[in-house]
């Protein structure tokens, strides 16, 4: 720790995570506080002096981490506690989901809730003995600050550490023993279990506001991956009306940027208008293929056109120069260029006044009516009074409303509205942007892959394609070991750091498998067979089924943990669940039907008590219970009559099938090694070819695309 008087655009402190890579923790690299990074250097200081450990968890885009950071991390008389009395550890949950994990379910167990920032008191050992989340400098409305608690803490330590350490032992080991549960052989799962999850989710709708709970809401696209799966096997219209309701009202509220496309975090809120202004990649990749479904369902031009208006923004804001994907974007910014005051969503936000001096009388009208900017501001929810006199735009009525209240065409109004959009945004791109978490994470960069290689099938797009195949291809290049077959989790500036986490390889493993559907480039398949091969080595859990989040090697991280969450993003187990299954029906090895059906069983108590935690994982058990079905066109994929072929299967909601294409002898060849079926599968009569199998029995091939229709739709 160093201190220097500060001066010019130097800095007073600098602490120990200078020397760091991710974002998060540079933000705090000139607090007061003595930070270390998680690691050797910082738990060996604690054993050697018998101090504990403060671990502060957070993310570079997290709103109450920065009010925490302001409050208590820069005040040095804060700071002067923390240094006396514990060794102080900083770590970004978005590169260390390990640590992270397992300290988050100590302090959910221990308070019944949690939530970022993390605070938590560490043992030298590591063992967490107390934690919560944020805590504000002082005491206040009868509950004891931050500076309080640390010394309440430190005064602990010193008159009853062996029995801290003890209570810190004893609740390491409970929490060990609670998540990773084994098996019940007694649990069986089934079609029967995918209606019970469907009944789960259906009694927490919002029928007013769509979405699911209370607020705050929040997307959870998962959900809407099981809700679409139900609707087409079973052909409940419930299913399908919740997803579309709640698709069409957050994509017109507040958590939808409607100047710059993409979704906010969530939305305090249970009208979906006022959010946590952060945007998160992961977010964008879930949604943007959620919209694309319930396109192929619909056939309604406003969930395409939702699709890319999201995929629009990542291209345009989150892409580097190299052509991976940023993490996300911060949810505060300043709120005047060269003033130092921050506010949460300030780069977003808009007064009537600001408005009107942009746009023409007529046109700023028309703006305001439909997108309910009011001149005293339109927010209703403001538990910190941040959005006084603000408007956050939504879409209160419609333009058909608004050509009936200013006497014109409909066409005009959306004109009107298009144009007013693009001026806006011109001079919003002005205003002091929110910082950017330029970290690229194997997982998450995945999950954007499948979005955009998704979009390129259902949109007939090969913009998207050529997207998702450099982020694959940046991926492989800068994060994957050919030799190996290890996979790091984090680049960023020109530095790779981090073994690979479950869900960096179950998430890549799902990109490349959309990403073959949508060039049928085989290299792509053999890629995720072996990532798939490695994946079962490094994380299988031979006891108990399932598989682990972290790798055997690491001695810090007190409990491996196995879980199948399906919360803002799916689990990596139950995205692993249906990999196993596309990978078992792609290359015929029935091993990894069998390694999906053990883990189905892993987390068959989940299922029994608490299905709706597990959406994602249900999407995959519908997919086993239906029947196998594989789609294989023969034929060029230049020629005109196998682009025909192609988009009548694109085109089409078809959740549980395998999609090949045979253009020419090499490929039948690579295919055939997996699936000697294929071996005969040509093109009749010189045309593109749709042989329609179902368990690998196929009906009579076909050029006609009107039988193709009729096959894919089950009428033949």
């Amino acid at each position: 720790m160093t201190e220097v008087a500060a001066h010019g655009g130097e800095h007073r402190y600098t602490n120990h995570l200078i020397h760091e890579s991710s974002p998060y923790l540079l933000m705090h690299a000139h607090n007061p506080v003595d930070w270390h990074a998680w690691g050797q250097e910082a738990f060996e200081l604690a054993r050697r002096e018998n101090r504990p450990i403060f671990l502060s968890v957070g993310y570079s885009t997290c709103h109450w981490c920065h009010v925490m950071e302001r409050e208590s991390f820069s005040d040095p008389n804060i700071a002067e506690i923390m240094n006396k009395y514990f060794v102080n550890i900083k770590v970004d949950r978005e590169e260390r989901p390990d640590v992270d994990h397992v300290y988050m379910t100590f302090v959910q167990a221990t308070t019944g809730s949690g939530g970022w920032p993390m605070s938590v008191f560490l043992a030298p050992d590591l063992k967490p003995f107390f934690g919560g989340t944020y805590w504000p400098p002082e005491d206040r409305y009868g509950r004891p600050g931050f500076a309080t608690v640390l010394m309440r803490v430190a005064e602990a330590w010193q008159k009853d550490q062996a029995k801290i350490e003890q209570s810190a032992a004893d609740v390491t080991e409970h929490l060990a023993k609670a998540v990773n549960v084994a098996a019940a052989a007694s649990v069986q799962v089934g079609a029967a279990t995918l209606d019970l999850t469907y009944q789960h989710i259906k009694a927490g709708y919002d029928p007013e506001h769509g979405g699911f709970g209370n607020a705050p809401k929040f997307p959870r696209p998962v959900v809407f991956n099981f809700l679409l799966r139900y609707y087409a096997r079973t052909g409940d219209q419930d299913a399908l009306a919740m997803t579309l309701h709640t698709l069409r009202a957050m994509a017109q509220g507040g958590i939808h940027d409607h100047l710059g496309g993409g979704f906010h975090r969530y939305s305090v809120d249970a009208r979906w208008h006022v959010p946590h202004f952060e945007k998160m990649l992961y977010d964008q990749a879930q949604l943007a293929i959620a919209y694309l479904e319930a396109y192929q369902i619909t056939r309604e031009t406003f969930y395409a056109d939702t699709a890319r208006d999201i995929l629009g923004y990542v291209l345009r804001d989150m892409r580097s120069p190299e052509g991976g994907f940023y993490s996300a974007e911060d949810a505060d910014s300043l709120i005047e260029k060269d003033k130092p005051e921050h506010g949460e969503g300030a780069f977003y936000l808009w007064t009537a006044s600001e408005i009107e001096k942009v746009l023409d009388p007529e046109a700023a009208a028309i703006f305001n009516y439909v997108y309910d900017v009011q001149p005293s501001g339109n927010v209703e929810n403001d538990p910190q009074d941040e959005f006084r006199g603000k408007n956050i735009l939504q879409i209160a009525r419609s333009a058909e409303e608004g050509a009936r209240r200013f006497g014109k065409q409909e066409a005009e109004i959306q004109t009107t509205l298009a144009e007013a959009r693009e001026k806006l945004l011109a001079v919003r791109s002005r205003r002091p942007r929110p910082a950017l978490d330029d970290k690229v994470l194997a997982c998450w960069n995945g999950l954007m892959i499948s979005a955009f290689a998704r979009a390129a099938q259902v949109l007939d797009d090969r913009t998207y394609l050529e997207a998702a195949e450099t982020a694959a291809d940046f991926i492989r290049r800068k994060l994957y070991d050919e030799q190996s077959g290890n996979l790091k989790r984090r680049y960023r500036a020109g530095g790779v750091a981090i073994n690979g986490f479950l869900d960096d390889y179950a998430y890549l493993i799902q990109s490349l498998l959309d990403l073959y559907e949508a060039s049928f480039k085989v290299p792509y398949l053999t890629w995720a067979a072996r990532l798939q091969e490695h994946q079962d080595q490094l994380f299988w859990d031979g006891e108990n089924g399932g598989y682990f989040s972290t790798p055997a090697a690491d001695s810090s991280i007190l409990i491996r943990m196995r879980d199948a969450y399906d919360g803002a993003e799916p689990s990596a187990n139950s995205v692993a669940a249906m990999n196993l299954l596309r990978l078992a029906q792609m290359t015929g090895r029935d091993a990894w039907r069998a390694k999906a059906q053990e883990l189905f069983r892993a987390f068959g108590h989940q299922f029994e008590n608490f299905p709706e935690t597990v959406p994602q994982m249900a999407a995959a058990l519908d997919f086993s219970v239906a029947p196998p079905r594989q789609v294989v066109i023969a034929g060029d994929r230049a020629s005109p009559d196998t682009q025909e072929l192609l988009r009548l299967v694109n085109e089409r909601y078809l959740p549980n099938k395998i999609l090949f294409l045979v253009d020419g002898p090499g490929q039948r060849e690579q295919l055939a090694q997996w699936l000697p079926f294929i071996k005969g599968m040509h093109p009749l009569d010189g045309k593109a070819t749709a042989y329609v199998c179902e368990n690998y029995t196929c009906k009579l091939p076909t050029s006609d695309p009107r039988q193709v229709a009729q096959l894919l739709a089950g009428e033949l």
